[in-house]
C-alpha cells in the first residue's frame, strides 16, 4: 500500500482551527500530531498545557488524560491479541460465576465493542456503594434496555466489563496488561493514572469552586471508582505515543497481520450511528469505512486511514473550563476528518 501525506494546505487549517480554539478560551492549549506509517510525525501545538503550568507550552511528550480513547488504547487492542476471544463469544464465558438469569449474561464481545449489547447507557457505578456481589454481576444483573444486537447506543458499561474480564482471564490487573502492551508497541509515556502533578501533565476540570483541579486523576468519576483503572476510561497518553500507536496499527494492516488483522475486523461495519457513519468493533467508521477514529471525553481525538496510511491525533484539555467547551471541538475534529480523507 502506497502512503499519502496529508495536504499542507489542510494542515494549515487545522492550525489556524487550534489557534482559534486557544485565542477564544475554549481551551488553554493542545497539540495534533500527524503523518504517515512510513514517515516521522509532525506536530502541532498552540497555547499552554494550563495555568497552572506557568508558561510550558504542550509538545510531543505532554501527557493528557485520554478519557474514551481507553476503549481503543487497552481494551479493544487487548480483546483482539487475547486468545479464545471471538466476536461471538458471549461475556457470560469471560467472567466468573456469572448467575444463570442474568439479563447481560448472554450479550457477545461484539455487541458490546459495537456499542449494540442494550445495557444501560447510564454508567452510574456510585449506587452499587455498600452492595457485596461482583460488579460484573451487578452490571449483568441490570435490566436491558434494548434487545442485543438491535441497535447502535454509546454505552461505558460493555468495556467496564471486558476490563473486569481480561484481568479475571488473565490473572493479572488490567493496568499490568496494558502496560506490557503499550512496551510492546514502543510508547513509553502511556499509562494508566494516578500520574504526578508537573507541568507535563495536562490539568482537566475543577468540579467545585475553590476545590482542588483535576490533575493527574481520571476526568471520568466511574473510571476514579474503580481505582482509575477500567475498560472504558483512566488512560493517560501523549501526542508522541499516539503517533507511535497509530503507525504501529497502519504498518500491522498493510503487513496484513497481529493487530492488523483485527484491526481489518473491525474496520466491518456493525451498526449504524447515523447516515454516513457506522460502529466497527470500538471504532467509528466514516468515508464508506475508510476511515475509522473514536473520540475522549476530555478533548482528544484518533484517526486512522488505513488505505493511505494516513493518522492525525488529537490532544486537548478541552474540558479545563468547563466540560461543555469539548462541543467547541467540533470544527477542528471535522477538519481532522478531512485531513486523512483529502486528496
Amino acid at each position: 500500500m502506497t502512503t499519502i501525506p496529508l495536504n499542507p494546505d489542510t494542515v494549515a487549517e487545522l492550525q489556524q482551527c487550534l489557534d482559534l480554539l486557544v485565542d477564544d478560551g475554549t481551551l488553554p492549549g493542545g497539540v495534533i500530531a500527524h503523518g504517515t506509517r512510513d514517515d516521522r510525525p509532525a506536530f502541532l501545538t498552540s497555547g499552554i498545557v494550563a495555568p497552572e503550568c506557568g508558561s510550558t507550552r504542550p509538545g510531543p511528550d505532554t501527557l493528557y488524560d485520554a478519557a474514551s480513547l481507553t476503549k481503543v488504547l487497552a481494551t479493544w487492542p487487548l480483546i483482539g491479541t487475547t486468545d479464545g476471544i471471538t466476536a461471538e463469544t458471549p461475556i457470560r464465558d469471560l467472567l466468573p460465576d456469572m448467575p444463570d438469569p442474568a439479563p447481560g449474561a448472554n450479550i457477545t464481545v461484539g455487541q458490546i465493542l459495537a456499542h449494540t449489547s442494550g445495557l444501560r447507557p447510564e454508567t452510574r457505578l456510585d449506587q452499587y456503594r455498600g452492595r457485596t456481589e461482583p460488579l460484573a454481576e451487578l452490571i449483568c444483573n441490570e435490566p436491558l434496555i434494548a434487545e442485543p444486537g438491535a441497535g447502535h447506543r454509546y454505552i461505558n458499561r460493555g468495556f467496564i466489563l471486558l476490563g473486569l474480564a481480561l484481568a479475571h482471564l488473565h490473572h493479572r490487573p488490567l493496568d499490568e496488561l496494558a502496560a506490557d502492551l503499550w512496551q510492546s508497541l514502543g510508547m513509553t509515556r502511556t499509562t494508566y493514572g494516578p500520574v504526578s502533578r508537573s507541568a507535563d501533565v495536562a490539568p482537566t476540570e475543577r468540579r467545585l469552586p475553590g476545590a482542588p483541579r483535576l490533575w493527574g486523576i481520571p476526568h471520568d468519576d466511574n473510571a476514579t471508582l474503580l481505582g482509575g483503572v477500567a475498560g472504558h476510561a483512566g488512560v493517560f497518553t501523549t501526542p508522541a505515543d499516539l503517533a507511535t500507536f497509530a503507525q504501529r496499527l497502519l504498518t500491522a494492516y498493510a503487513d496484513g497481520h497481529g493487530l492488523g488483522t483485527w484491526l481489518r475486523t473491525s474496520t466491518e461495519p456493525r451498526a449504524e450511528i447515523e447516515p454516513g457513519l457506522h460502529r466497527g468493533l470500538a471504532w467509528i467508521l466514516a468515508d464508506d469505512g475508510r476511515i475509522a477514529y473514536h473520540h475522549g471525553f476530555t478533548g482528544t481525538s484518533l484517526y486512522l486511514a488505513p488505505h493511505t496510511g494516513r493518522y492525525l491525533a488529537i490532544c486537548t484539555n478541552a474540558v479545563y473550563h468547563h466540560q461543555d467547551n469539548r462541543t467547541h471541538l467540533a470544527p477542528l475534529r471535522n477538519l481532522a476528518i478531512k485531513a486523512v480523507t483529502a486528496d
